[in-house]
């Protein structure tokens, strides 16, 4: 966090406003060979104090957020404090610290007039540690920005491009099915092939957007799961729960499809020990996929792209993150879902 106070452009703000002010008080005073060695630094130690709690102060007001301060206030307010704070710190250090030969070329606090000098270099300091303080963190925060702007872009180009390069042969495979439908004499066939088109299209359709409504996620699933069934039969089971409130919470495309396949692939399936795998949502609100563990003897050779696809998607999209459970008998993720 602290890095955030910009602390590099305090110290290149205090030593060069204690070169001035120094080299000031010099050329004030007829001689040099008053001034003892120690009272460089002593000097040099008050004029950090007082611009370190100028910027401190602004720091944390612009670092912060405050639901009762609009943002105009919130400037003021910041430079008001930093110039009382500097103005008493100044005049605690000038009768705390012992009198020196170069300090008493400046100006004492014997008179208003001397109080009003002070109180307008209290607030020429806090202005200076301000602006300064204000470019650096709006600069940072610029920089910051555009990198993020550019890693998204080019993430979002990459995926564009791998969109293109995938996108001919899935057409070809889509009209294709299209054509042995109306070719195919029996129903099962039929059905069979309108649910794999039906798996296709949302599979070509899902790059146009970063999110989808739940509800199109879950009709997607159950044309996925007639074609899984159609494979496994009474080895899989799956189990859907999800309340009419909850369908129009968004989540990233395919996430629900990576979790299924997911379960499939490490685990056992057979009619004596069938995979369950429950798909519920929570109040939270989250999706959440939860199947019983039996794992295979024989691990396939796995990347671990899939879940790591999903919270990476999440991360970026909708910075919230994904919960994962594997107690030893079950395997639990739970999915976030955004509010549209």
């Amino acid at each position: 966090m602290f890095k955030n106070y910009q602390f590099k452009w305090f110290f290149i703000v205090t030593a060069i406003l204690t070169i001035v002010t120094m080299i000031s008080l010099l050329l004030r005073h007829n001689s040099l060979v008053d001034v003892k060695w120690w009272e460089y630094p002593e000097y040099s130690l008050q004029i950090s104090l007082t611009l370190f709690a100028c910027w401190m102060i602004h720091g944390f007001f612009l670092l912060h957020e405050f639901s009762w301060l609009k943002n105009y206030a919130k400037h003021v307010l910041s430079n008001a404090t930093a110039t009382l704070v500097t103005f008493a710190l100044a005049y605690i250090l000038y009768n705390v610290l012992p009198p020196t030969t170069l300090v008493s070329n400046g100006v004492p606090f014997d008179t208003i007039s001397d109080f009003i000098v002070h109180f307008i270099g209290a607030f020429l300091a806090s202005i200076v540690s301000y602006v300064v303080f204000y470019s650096a963190h709006t600069s940072t925060a610029l920089q910051s920005s555009q990198l993020e702007n550019e890693i998204l872009e080019q993430a979002h180009l990459r995926a564009q491009l791998i969109s293109l390069q995938q996108q001919i042969s899935p057409h070809f495979l889509f009209n294709s099915l299209s054509t042995l439908k109306t070719i195919a004499s029996d129903q099962p066939t039929k059905n069979y092939i309108v649910q794999l088109a039906a798996v296709y299209r949302y599979v070509l359709n899902f790059n146009e957007s970063y999110l989808t409504p739940l509800k199109d996620e879950l009709t997607f699933i159950k044309s996925y799961l007639y074609i899984m069934n159609e494979r496994f039969e009474d080895a899989l089971l799956v189990d859907i729960k999800i309340p009419d409130e909850h369908l129009l919470f968004m989540i990233p495309p395919m996430s629900l499809q990576l979790l299924i396949e997911n379960a499939i692939k490490h685990n056992t399936l057979s009619p004596e020990q069938p995979l369950h795998i429950t798909i519920l949502t929570d109040d939270s609100p989250a999706l959440i996929v939860t199947n019983n563990l039996q794992l295979k003897k024989v691990a396939e050779d796995s990347t671990g792209t899939g879940l790591k696809n999903i919270t990476e998607r999440y991360k970026l999209l909708i910075h919230k993150p994904v919960q994962i459970i594997n107690n030893g008998s079950y395997f639990s993720v739970n999915l976030p879902l955004l509010n549209k």
